[in-house]
């Protein structure tokens, strides 16, 4: 069946090889992100998931393989302008910037709706206003990013991306530096986003169990390939795992939650007691 593109999926990866200085770090990797659902991408470190996000967000170019957006347009075509309206990404680390007010940081995410040639961004003060409302920097506004706390200016930076005002949300650790208010916090507006604005969500995270709490497909990643895509019940099994990590990991239902659970069982939790 020839895909529409009202029906495929908005940003999607196929065969993509990537590596660094001539070395592969991911093979014929294939991922696609769908409107209104997020997806996790997990696995151990050095497994390829922060290298295929940036490939998805042209931060990363392919040896192989390609991108597409909105099933149809080749997205490593695309100009920059035309891109940054369309996908966005909080990466790992950013320069902060000394002296600058958390409004004026949050408003460089309406970088692509100015220009030399057009000033004006009739739509930005409105949006601005709501990406720091939704991420609980509002009260922040007038202090300068370099008097705030790392968990602070991680959910500044959110609002810088989410100011973009993008179809497509790509996210490396966003709970990087939070406590585990704001961690719940940004995983339940990661929901809202998804469910309420229709974004498609790809998302790097360490912590199996929130994957398995919001994320409608995971992405399991090992060694530089893809070992299994699908809902968290058919991926987070206790054998996909325990391959993937080199450990033993049990993988349970919350009694409280519903959702998986997820716990690698060391060398003490195993001893029998005395």
């Amino acid at each position: 069946m020839t895909i529409q593109p009202s029906d495929a999926p908005p940003l999607h990866g196929a065969g993509l090889t990537l590596g660094y200085r001539g070395a592969a770090v991911v093979h014929a990797a294939d991922l696609a992100l769908s409107s209104g659902a997020i997806t996790a991408l997990v696995g151990p470190n050095g497994s390829g998931k922060s290298t295929l996000l940036r490939s998805l967000a042209r931060l990363h170019r392919p040896e192989a393989g390609s991108v597409t957006l909105d099933g149809c347009e080749d997205a490593l075509a695309l100009s920059p302008t035309d891109f940054a309206r369309r996908v966005t990404l909080l990466s790992q680390a950013h320069p902060t910037p000394s002296g600058v007010r958390v409004r004026d940081v949050v408003g460089y995410g309406r970088h692509p709706y100015t220009s030399r040639w057009r000033r004006t961004d009739p739509d930005g003060p409105a949006t601005i206003d709501w990406a720091m409302n939704v991420t609980g920097v509002a009260d922040m506004a007038a202090r300068n990013v370099d008097e705030l706390s790392g968990g602070e200016l991680q959910r500044v930076w959110l609002a810088t991306c989410l100011a973009q005002r993008t179809g497509v949300l790509l996210l490396d650790e966003p709970t990087t530096y939070l406590d585990l208010r704001y961690q719940q916090e940004l995983l339940d507006l990661l929901r809202d986003l998804a469910l309420d604005e229709h974004v498609a969500i790809g998302v790097v995270l360490h912590d199996l169990d929130q994957a398995a709490a919001i994320a409608d497909r995971v992405a399991l990643l090992a060694r530089g390939r893809i070992r299994a895509v699908g809902t968290p019940e058919d991926v987070l099994t206790s054998e996909l795992l325990s391959d993937a990590y080199g450990i033993d990991i049990a993988v349970a239902e919350d009694p409280v939650t519903g959702k998986l659970m997820t716990r690698p069982l060391s060398r003490h939790a195993l001893a029998p007691t005395i």
